[in-house]
């Protein structure tokens, strides 16, 4: 019998991107409240995104029955490329791969003011679609085109081509370029021996881990735009090769990897017609990371600019005129500062939105004054309106009823704090004046709600054709232990007590950022399809990922095994209530969860039995600046703290204790996140030391698997090496 027949949910969970085909994303709501632009595929196999319409201007005052609105297609894929073979530039490939998007077709739009008019590429060439008419075209402009965005006033679309940023007339004409690389930075080539000098783009590292993915911004009255110049030429090029396919040259890529120059970033005012254009002026030997910027017509332009160790930034406004620029706001924490999505912004009355740590809580702050407090984690700002301000937020430390693994939204105003989303899950919303789009996963079942709501009332509900899974998760969410870790734990369909304890698999990421135990059903999926391979599978989420308090995230500065310490003490906390065979515990990860997994078999053989690290951080000097540097340090200034992180150096080595675990490592060649020399040092040093180890190399696989075949057997070989691996342990037991 082969891998694919022996289970339907991993080809099906390959086949859908992880049931992420068919849903729809990415929406636009009209300031005028007449339409919601997203984007959706026509099936939950389909990979082919298109742009679609949700008319709301046929009742725009009463609230109609759902069904009364109605859906349409305003540019397709297929049609406007008729029988072309996609076509995407590496540079289309990298900035896919940073934002860990594996479709096709349309995968990202931009709208002007009034969402009138989309601008998107397709296979490298510029398309804009009339969004009221539906009309689509082609516009000639030299490609491959990246990043296209209209003016406000819907006038003109600026894009990236070729490392300028060029802009051409919404009707195809009078195409130019804004910003380019000058003749004399062209022939100044850098470590790679390539210019490395590029306009309107975001560095590797403000895509990869500032959450910026972009590198220009349209003024209010679209008239000139800033624009960022990105000079990596001090970086150091790595290669990204493929071994299985030794004719094809290896790919050269500009990864700043820790304690190692960063690309220098600086900000100039762009006028539409060209040239006079003025530099945007901060202190960049002190501020080198240019981490936000916001423009909108409420005041100047904002930037919010970061020391290199991320333990101060300033909020800058920008005079216009002059470039010249004046803080705003200063932050300083004596760990690090996290940026979060949305902020800082202006208010429709100039006062400065921002969120801060303050007083042991991450509270929304408008102007002076904080308007949440301790009861709530503020995570993101969704949307500023004249009255109030649209957040996510999660329970806080001292939430009257900790709701575990559950994200709401909140309207924060003067008057107050009000939750807009109802009942159990994991709830995110975008709005533009009264009409909201509310999309809410929840824990009971696969379906997520994308509900439209005006003055707070559901009036209608955008499709998903995303498919329902073949299997049932039944996560148990509980809070484990003294320090209430979140934990998922998920036991096998129809399991019996009377049937004895079961093997244990921990399935955690553990890291900064994210996590994993939510109120949401297909978040669970994989674990329960391990679970139903006979596990009782364990995700715990520990200090160090996003939890109640800043201090719960923080508290892993400068040490990443703690985060291995609240794994176990998940693990024990739970073998009193559930079923664990605590002699046959294994671990699997991938990325931070790979790292983790093989510090877990090297540092506590005692407690693990097996692990399986998937693209594993295993050398954090082979990491970049902007992550690795924030929960580290410097590596020049901390050395040890570098050594003891690492599983390669023989001080990351000397914790390895006895007896020597099964571990398996899987690795893609083609990742340039975590790139493949994690794991290979890592081989290396084991084979050194003798322990015993299996590596599984992937020709072609990028950091986010997209291949259908990988992401599914991946999982059938994981099962067979954990089922070896636990059935040797049982018997040396």
């Amino acid at each position: 019998m082969t891998m694919r027949q022996q289970s339907s949910f991993p080809r099906q969970f390959a086949r859908t991107q992880r049931f992420s085909l068919g849903a729809p994303r990415s929406f636009t709501v009209a300031p005028d409240g007449s339409r919601v632009v997203f984007i959706r595929s026509v099936s939950g196999t389909e990979r082919e995104g298109a742009l679609w319409v949700l008319d709301l201007d046929d009742h725009p005052t009463t609230v109609e029955p759902e069904g009364a609105f109605r859906e349409r297609s305003v540019a397709d894929p297929r049609a406007l490329l008729g029988n072309s073979q996609e076509q995407l530039s590496a540079a289309e490939l990298a900035r896919r791969e940073r934002s860990r998007d594996g479709s096709a077709g349309i995968v990202g739009y931009a709208v002007d003011g009034a969402a009138e008019l989309a601008a998107f590429s397709l296979s490298g060439r510029l398309f804009t679609a009339e969004l009221r008419t539906g009309a689509s075209r082609e516009l000639p402009v030299r490609g491959p085109v990246l990043d296209p965005r209209p003016a406000p006033d819907g006038r003109r679309i600026a894009y990236v081509s070729g490392g300028a940023l060029r802009v051409v007339g919404a009707d195809g004409t009078g195409d130019l370029a804004l910003a380019e690389p000058s003749p004399e930075e062209t022939e100044e080539t850098g470590a790679g021996g390539e210019c490395g000098i590029s306009y309107g783009s975001a560095e590797y590292i403000a895509a990869e881990s500032m959450g910026r993915d972009r590198g220009y911004w349209w003024s209010p009255e679209s008239d000139r735009l800033l624009v960022a110049r990105v000079d990596e030429r001090a970086v150091r090029r790595w290669w990204i090769a493929d071994p299985a396919r030794p004719d094809r040259a290896p790919r050269r890529v500009a990864y700043p990897s820790a304690g190692t120059p960063n690309a220098e970033v600086r900000l100039f005012l762009v006028p539409v017609g060209g040239g006079g254009r003025t530099e945007v002026v901060w202190d960049r030997a002190a501020y080198p990371y240019l981490a936000r910027v916001h423009w909108s017509a409420a005041g100047p332009p904002l930037l919010l600019v970061q020391a290199r160790d991320q333990r101060t930034q300033r909020c800058l406004a920008v005079d216009t005129g002059s470039g010249e620029t004046r803080t705003v706001h200063l932050d300083e924490d004596p760990i690090w500062l996290d940026l979060f999505a949305g902020v800082p912004a202006r208010t429709p009355r100039g006062q400065l939105v921002r969120i801060a740590d303050e007083g042991g809580a991450r509270v929304l702050t408008v102007g002076d004054r904080a308007l949440t407090g301790a009861g709530l984690q503020v995570r993101a700002v969704l949307a500023v309106g004249d009255e109030d301000v649209l957040v996510s937020a999660s329970a806080g430390a001292e939430a009257a009823a900790p709701e575990l693994g559950e994200v709401h939204v909140y309207r924060v105003g003067e008057r107050g704090v009000e939750r807009i989303s109802e009942g159990r899950g994991v709830h995110t919303a975008v709005r533009s004046g009264a009409v909201t789009v509310l999309v809410s996963a929840r824990p009971d079942t696969p379906d997520t709600d994308y509900a439209v709501l005006r003055d707070g009332k559901r009036i209608a509900t955008i499709a998903s054709y995303a498919e329902e899974p073949v299997l049932t998760a039944r996560p148990r969410l509980v809070a484990a232990g003294e320090r209430r870790i979140p934990c998922a734990v998920l036991l096998p369909r129809g399991y019996e007590e009377s049937r004895g304890p079961l093997p244990v698999l921990m399935d955690p990421y553990g890291g900064p950022h994210a996590r994993k135990v939510v109120a949401a059903h297909n978040a669970h999926l994989t674990s329960q399809w391990f679970a139903d391979q006979g596990f009782a599978v364990v995700v715990a989420d520990g200090r160090g990922t996003p939890g109640p308090t800043p201090a719960w995230e923080k508290a892993v500065a400068g040490d990443f095994g703690m985060i291995l310490d609240d794994q176990i003490a998940a693990l024990h906390a739970l073998a009193g209530d559930f079923p664990l065979d605590l002699g046959r515990v294994a671990i699997r990860g991938w990325s931070f969860g790979g790292f983790l997994a093989a510090l877990a078999v090297l540092r506590r053989p005692d407690v693990f039995h097996a692990a399986i690290a998937g693209a594993p951080a295993t050398d954090q000097r082979l990491y970049d600046t902007h992550y690795t540097e924030r929960y580290l340090g410097h590596p020049d200034e901390h050395p040890e703290v570098y050594a003891a992180n690492s599983l390669i150096t023989d001080e990351g080595l000397s914790g390895a204790a006895e007896p020597a675990r099964p571990l398996m490592i899987v690795h893609g060649f083609a990742d340039d996140n975590v790139v493949i020399a994690h794991s290979l040092r890592l081989s290396s040093a084991l084979l050194a030391a003798g322990r015993p180890h299996e590596v599984l190399p992937l020709s072609g696989v990028t950091h986010m698997t997209p291949q259908e075949e990988v992401a599914e057997n991946l999982l059938h070989l994981q099962v067979d090496f954990l089922r070896r691996s636990l059935g040797a342990a049982r018997r040396a037991g």
